[in-house]
């Protein structure tokens, strides 16, 4: 699929209408008559009549001499396929399915779903729908829906799954003349999902935000990149309904039944970078803030009011949604004590009393933008009879440097505050009816630019070496799953762990008394006793632990009592031993787990563990892979975490410590496809150090099966593509010196950053069309932040000491140095950006000054040249200024065709 596709869907040249209808009750009918204000040809096509509104009908669309770019279809399912085949026939781009009796119809409406699909796919041809409402493009007076009037035009776009719903919000829209830049109902989604309108949207000039209602997701791959993409650029506010089944249900262990799919929807969506939102009205509330104002630093609020009821009603909000009072400072409260009512509240919120003027609200709101412990301001106003909602708005945004922290108002009332709504929304500073809807944006706002951080967040440090023992746990699950097993015992479970270097306690498996006894004196006691049996998960529910025992002879008797008691209360159950361990006391006891997720795959689990698990749920979800930034931001997000830092007076655990097991876990299931779910409960841990005291794990069946039918990718269970270490690759330049080419990451930031800010100005042109002013974080994240899906950029790396450094530059660089290693340097970036749309990728490099010339460029292309095959690029485009002979050289000796423009030169090859 490519863009044009898309915009040949949403900006027709010309369309048919199949099924149009004289019947004013019809969807045919509708459509047609929606359509008069196309700009383009439109055609009528039904088999009964000759004429349709007065003009020609065509009995087929076969007879329509002339290109159609989009068919919408409003006949019955039964006829839908046999006029897709024709349509494909006929060479039409993309066909509208408005007709319900599809997917949601059982499994003949989604054996028909399939065939139609399998049409579209042979002819290259998208589908819209089927049961869907159609689109609208205020911009370009396209209405291709039954709706029965067309919205102002804006700069938000809205995508609805649901039919009914959309036309609700196009009603609520037309009343309170709500614009849209773009207008959806996708329906069914065989073919067009949210991915693709997100991808189409995220370029699109009038669209500033993207609002989303879901039901359900198809690819949540695809979606996630798509997410990820434009996020940073382009606000993508989601209201997610429904809560599934699986998520509901009581699983087999604690991890089970935790992380529930809607938490999961929660991880991912932050993830994301998209704001998830309740209600419908906070859609929009929350699209319409996000375009409009810079995001707050932090949760800070200054509420400013002339009535003291809006203001406690804000302030509940606030602390319910998780926002913060901001304490104003003293120079703030002086500044206010010199104007206001000496009565006024002396603090936040800011009361300025019911005879307030406009020139009271100027003051407020300007000292509290000034103020540095004030990151956002919400107005309250009610109208009393001294009150000039006019004047005051006004007053407002005459303010100078008024855009520099985000600001809202709740101007309640009617027609007496209607002007002053209006000079605010003009000045775009969002208003509500109701102080709560402005301060729920005010958190949306918020929560937005806390997600964005979990996308930007370049990690503070490097983990030291990591060099899992793979293959050692791909032979254990093999023979685990050869036995025709599915659930690991304990010391399996526990040895797949500790190959990952995960601490586990010192454990091991006994199969008789005098066996157990030799182990708890080797351990040392006191030693624990648990039942050794891949037909038990919980042991406590059959008696088959034993906790503190001090010597052989309460070995021997709870070795006794433990298989007496699971022969009574699980007598099928296949016995392998007694798992004997060293008994762990630590201060606190946590929980660790993933378990794949209907949707979105693995989801990773962290949060108090212990016996109090399921008391307190304090657990948050992530999505993996992991770094050790957002392992930190998921160790935080929890409450547990105030008492792990240290907490009156108590010592703190080592949080590295937790951030690296976090990060090391996360690789364990990107790694295993196979395993299903993961439960480390509890991970016990103190200032001394953490260790795994008890650890679950089950195999995913279906996909073992799956897997050996045909052959998967290794990350195709996963959302986020991890780190593809499968690149790197040592080389040497023409000077031997060696050098390590390996796919970027975000700790490279820095090294990255080195490197540019050192290029020569003829370099800096080269590589970027012109000379960069400023090279900042935002910008060094697009560098080195990248979706490993939609993108690789591989480095060339080597030891520092390749160049004579000052000794300045050797201690900025210091801080790059890893375990084993000296101080490493990034000599250039080769970059593939693919099109997400069809096979073609964009092709970029730069080489640092110092290894110009040392062959280093060439050996680069020829190493993307050989990723681009594996990642099934079939054409790579570059371009490049016309005075820049060396790589004019390298693109003609590798093959490429050479398009030669007045400044900019295309370089192109299909490979």
């Amino acid at each position: 699929m490519t863009i044009k596709q898309l915009d040949e869907i949403f900006n027709p040249k010309s369309i048919a209408v199949i099924g149009a209808s004289n019947d004013k009750d019809s969807v045919g009918y509708g459509i047609l008559k929606n359509l008069k204000t196309f700009s383009g040809k439109l055609f009528a096509v039904n088999n009964k009549r000759r004429l349709i509104h007065g003009k020609k009908a065509y009995q087929r669309v076969f007879d329509i001499k002339e290109d159609i770019d989009l068919a919408i279809i409003a006949t019955p399912a039964p006829t839908v396929e046999k006029i897709v085949e024709e349509c494909a026939e006929k060479k039409v781009k993309a066909t509208m399915i408005l007709s319900s009796g599809f997917n949601e119809a059982g499994k003949k409406g989604e054996e028909l779903s399939e065939s139609i699909l399998k049409i579209a796919r042979e002819n290259n041809m998208r589908i819209i729908g089927p049961n869907c409402m159609g689109f609208l493009r205020p911009s370009k007076n396209l209405n291709a829906s039954f709706a029965r009037k067309m919205p102002a035009k804006g700069n938000i776009a809205f995508i609805s799954q649901s039919g009914a719903l959309g036309s609700s919000i196009l009603d609520w829209a037309l009343k309170y003349e709500m614009g849209f830049s773009f207008f959806a109902s996708i329906g069914g989604m065989i073919d067009v999902g949210f991915a693709d309108l997100i991808d189409y949207l995220g370029t699109d000039p009038y669209t500033n935000s993207i609002v989303l209602y879901m039901e359900s997701l198809n690819d949540a791959r695809k979606f996630m990149s798509a997410a990820r993409s434009f996020s940073r650029g382009k606000p993508i506010i989601v209201l997610k309904a429904g809560k599934s089944e699986q998520g509901a249900k009581a699983a087999l262990s604690h991890t089970g039944s935790l992380a529930g799919n809607d938490e999961v929807f929660d991880a991912a969506f932050k993830r994301a970078g998209i704001v998830r939102v309740n209600e419908i009205d906070d859609l929009f509330d929350c699209a319409k803030t996000l375009s409009k104002q810079k995001r707050p630093k932090g949760k800070r609020l200054a509420i400013i009011t002339n009535a003291g009821g809006p203001g406690v009603i804000s302030t509940d909000m606030l602390v319910q949604r998780g926002g913060e009072l901001a304490k104003l400072g003293k120079s703030t409260i002086d500044k206010l004590d010199k104007v206001l009512n000496p009565a006024w509240s002396k603090n936040n919120p800011v009361d300025l009393l019911g005879d307030s003027s406009a020139e009271d609200y100027r003051v407020a709101v300007e000292a509290c933008l000034e103020d540095e412990d004030v990151d956002g301001v919400l107005v309250l106003l009610t109208p009393q009879t001294m009150t000039d909602a006019t004047a005051v708005a006004k007053s407002i945004v005459g303010i100078k440097n008024l855009k520099e922290k985000p600001i809202l108002a709740s101007f309640m009332g009617g027609e007496s505050v209607a002007l002053g709504k209006k000079i605010l929304e003009e000045n775009s500073i969002p208003v509500f009816p109701y102080p709560e809807r402005g301060v729920k944006s005010f958190i949306y706002l918020y929560n937005y630019s806390e997600n964005l951080e979990s996308l930007y967040q370049t990690p503070s440090t490097i983990p030291h070496a990591f060099h899992p023992k793979t293959e050692e746990n791909r032979k254990l699950i093999d023979s685990i799953v050869a036995e025709k097993r599915y659930f690991l015992r304990d010391d399996e479970a526990k040895k797949i762990l500790d190959n990952y270097f995960i601490p586990v306690s010192n454990h091991s498996l006994a199969k008789n008394e005098e066996e157990a006894v030799k182990i708890a004196e080797k351990i040392r006691y006191p030693v624990a006793m648990k039942i050794a049996s891949p037909d038990i998960m919980h042991k406590t529910e059959v008696k088959g632990v034993e906790l503190n025992i001090v010597n052989g002879k309460e070995v021997r008797e709870a070795f006794k009592r433990i298989i007496e008691n699971v022969k009574k209360n699980s007598p099928k159950a296949e016995i392998h031993g007694i798992l004997v361990e060293e008994m762990v006391a630590k201060k606190y006891e946590l929980i660790i787990g993933s378990k794949k997720d209907s949707i979105f795959g693995p989801a990773i689990v962290f949060g108090m563990g212990g016996v109090a698990v399921n008391v307190f749920k304090d657990m948050k979800v992530g999505i993996p892979p992991l770094n050790m930034a957002l392992s930190e931001m998921l160790i935080k997000e929890t409450k547990i975490y105030e008492l792990l830092k240290g907490y009156r007076g108590m010592k703190p655990v080592d949080i590295s410590q937790i951030q690296f097991i976090l990060y090391k876990f996360a690789y364990l299931v990107c790694d295993f496809p196979e395993i299903q779910e993961i439960d480390i409960n509890p991970f016990s841990i103190d200032e001394h150090g953490g260790v795994v005291v008890d650890a679950k794990i089950i195999l995913d069946k279906e996909f073992i099966e799956k897997k050996g039918k045909k052959k998967l990718n290794p990350y195709s269970h996963l959302v986020i593509s991890p780190y593809p270490k499968q690149y790197i690759k040592e080389i040497k330049m023409k000077n031997g010196k060696q050098v390590t080419l390996r796919p970027i990451r975000p700790e490279d930031e820095h090294m990255e950053k080195e490197m540019i800010s050192k290029f020569s100005k003829q370099t800096q042109r080269f590589r970027f069309f012109g000379l960069i002013k400023d090279l900042n974080h935002e910008m060094l994240i697009k560098y080195t932040q990248i979706d490993y899906d939609r993108e690789i950029a591989i480095v060339a790396e080597a030891e520092s000491s390749l160049e004579k450094t000052s000794e300045k530059t050797a201690k900025a660089e210091a801080h790059h140095k890893t375990e084993g290693s000296g101080e490493k340097k990034i000599l250039g970036v080769v970059r593939l950006i693919s099109n997400p749309y069809d096979e073609s990728a964009e092709f970029a490099i730069a080489i640092a000054d110092p290894y110009q010339g040392k062959g280093l460029g060439e050996q680069m292309t020829d190493y993307m040249l050989e990723i681009a095959k594996d990642r099934n690029v079939k054409r790579i485009f570059a371009y490049f200024l016309g005075d820049n002979e060396i790589m004019k050289h390298i693109f003609e000796k590798k093959g490429f065709n050479i398009f030669r423009e007045e400044k900019i030169w295309r370089a192109e090859k299909e490979i």
